[in-house]
């Protein structure tokens, strides 16, 4: 918290003090979403839409980490009834935040558990829905040797609405019972990414000292495979190729290491939170909060981050393959096992083993465009195909409200 900083606005509502909010109107169902940080906040969206256009219902909308508070302030005043921080989850800050919401249903994203929240729920009577509820492999190992804390903890949540299958099965063989168990898919393929222009991208292009060649997005990435993308750009310019390099690094406060880094090598650079470029440059970074989404529209090539050893998990392809980029991405995406394993099926993606693979895969596809676009067809009928969770989610938010009317 202290190196991250931004915990000391609104402190005060993290302890139960929550921001003011207008007195429920007969007929309007109030929901309180719980969105942890910015991935979750951007996959909100959809579903705060579809919830404003049915009527019947407002949103209170909260998070915990400063940079989904700030993103949330800035997308979403229009679609919910008030924006704050989710209080500690200790029975007296819990306690004091829920008389002052009195939700009619509580939403949870993703793998969120907060025991005195769901408790606080119990004791109001108000169901508790987990949207997008996934399990990574790793969180899935340590919920099998845990099962009964982890289901003592889940007891209270009325409905999970699983992100895939696999995730089902896996919730099921934890021990969560079937009827509290349903398949919605994933609210993150649903997002509408506002698509650039022509002189948007241009300017944007300009700004961040990207000259006119094609340009390799390093997203979201983690220490080590900034080194194995300098070298793929190295590599391809020794070929003749008109190539320039972005990369956007998963924790923006990691601009120091990558100075050093990048300095070492004799290129150019330029970091997004300096403000405009002055010249073109060899690599540009995007050191900035919630512009991965713009940056990843400047791209010819992108390499999901977080993914090559000694990192496992994986960062997000979801976004890269809904704008129907080329995608690279190591074998170590177990956070996105399920979406992975659906881009391959469909030859939306391209797997390398190591960093030297990461390399010599890089310069195969910037120099061929007859790839690239083999796999940005690919992505585009993926992604055709997996939509519509925010209906089905929504679907169930209408029956657990019903039921509690009745």
């Amino acid at each position: 918290m202290r190196r991250r900083g931004g915990y000391g606005e609104a402190f005060w509502q993290r302890l139960g003090r929550t921001v003011p909010l207008p007195p429920k109107r007969p007929g309007v169902r109030r929901i309180w979403l719980q969105a942890v940080s910015v991935g979750e906040m951007l996959a909100i969206g959809p579903l705060l839409e579809a919830i404003k256009r049915e009527g019947g219902m407002e949103v209170f909308l909260t998070t915990t980490t400063s940079t989904g508070y700030q993103l949330a302030k800035e997308k979403y005043p229009a679609l919910t009834v008030g924006i704050g921080y989710f209080p500690l989850d200790f029975w007296w800050a819990s306690e004091r935040a829920w008389w002052r919401v009195q939700p009619d249903l509580c939403i949870l994203m993703e793998g969120e558990r907060w025991p005195e929240h769901v408790r606080q729920a119990e004791c109001h009577g108000v169901p508790v829905l987990s949207v997008n509820a996934r399990l990574s492999d790793r969180s899935y190992r340590r919920s099998m040797q845990f099962a009964p804390f982890v289901l003592a903890l889940s007891r209270g949540i009325t409905r999970l609405l699983c992100a895939s299958k696999g995730d089902e099965q896996r919730f099921k063989a934890i021990g969560f019972p079937a009827e509290r168990l349903q398949t919605t898919g994933n609210l993150k393929l649903d997002v509408e990414i506002p698509l650039l222009g022509e002189a948007d991208r241009a300017k944007l292009r300009k700004e961040v000292g990207l000259g006119d060649g094609l340009v390799l997005l390093g997203s979201s990435t983690w220490p080590g495979e900034e080194k194995a993308l300098i070298a793929a750009l190295q590599e391809a310019r020794g070929k003749g190729l008109d190539v320039s390099l972005l990369i956007v690094p998963r924790h923006a406060e990691r601009r120091e290491e990558l100075r050093e880094l990048l300095a070492e090598t004799g290129l150019s650079f330029h970091f997004r939170s300096a403000g405009v470029a002055p010249r073109v440059v060899d690599v540009a970074i995007g050191d900035t909060t919630g512009e991965l989404r713009k940056l990843t529209q400047l791209a010819d090539l992108v390499f999901v981050g977080k993914s090559l050893a000694p990192h496992d998990g994986g960062q997000t392809p979801v976004e890269a393959a809904i704008l129907e980029k080329p995608l690279l991405h190591g074998p170590h995406m177990t956070n996105f096992r399920d979406i992975i394993r659906g881009l391959t099926d469909a030859g939306a993606v391209r797997k390398v083993e190591t960093h030297e693979d990461l390399v010599r895969e890089a310069v195969e596809y910037l120099r061929f465009p007859a790839k690239r676009a083999k796999l940005s067809s690919s992505a585009h009928a993926w992604h055709e195909a997996n939509r519509g969770a925010t209906e089905r989610t929504l679907a169930v938010v209408r029956e657990l409200l019903a039921k509690r009317v009745s």
